[in-house]
């Protein structure tokens, strides 16, 4: 499923490839790759048993990108093992990893959709223009249901970080 200009990218229309996820939905199974000594893999199950904060962006290589993940690594942080909070980009594990290290990222764990683009489809977050995932937020309670949801209009602003965090701290 292609929803066309679902979003902007500078002002320029992009299309989204895959479904809209909405508030109440089941969030779809998916597998991302992260770097801890080694390639390992996230997936929708590993997540389960807790309430789950995930922050979607084009790249960690872009200042907004940058904003967001340092911007959510300070709210959540506090949080400790309550929570899983995750951040996904198309970047390699290994350049999100390093970022992470630069910028002292220890709240939010980096995953990858660089392989298959299987989260980016699976969320509705894969812009076919760019083969880049949308900006966006999504809290999922302990069962993985989407209790929060923002799709950014504009892919090069930021999300709204207060509501975001909010619901995750309603869940907890």
């Amino acid at each position: 499923m292609a929803r066309a200009g679902a979003i902007t990218f500078k002002g320029t229309p992009m299309t989204l490839l895959g479904p809209e996820l909405t508030v109440g939905s089941q969030a779809p199974d998916f597998k991302i790759h992260f770097f801890e000594g080694g390639l390992k893999t996230i997936t929708l199950a590993d997540l389960k048993g807790k309430p789950t904060f995930i922050s979607v962006v084009p790249s960690l290589d872009t200042g907004t990108c940058q904003i967001q993940t340092k911007k959510f690594n300070v709210e959540l942080g506090g949080m400790g093992d309550k929570i899983n909070a995750l951040t996904v980009s198309r970047d390699l594990p290994f350049a999100m990893n390093r970022f992470c290290g630069a910028e002292d990222i220890k709240a939010m764990k980096v995953g990858s959709d660089y392989q298959d683009g299987n989260f980016g489809t699976s969320f509705g977050l894969m812009i076919d223009e760019l083969k880049l995932l949308a900006r966006a937020v999504y809290v999922l309670d302990s069962n993985g249901k989407v209790v929060y949801r923002e799709i950014v209009p504009e892919v090069a602003a930021e999300p709204n970080y207060e509501p975001a965090v909010a619901s995750l701290k309603a869940l907890l």
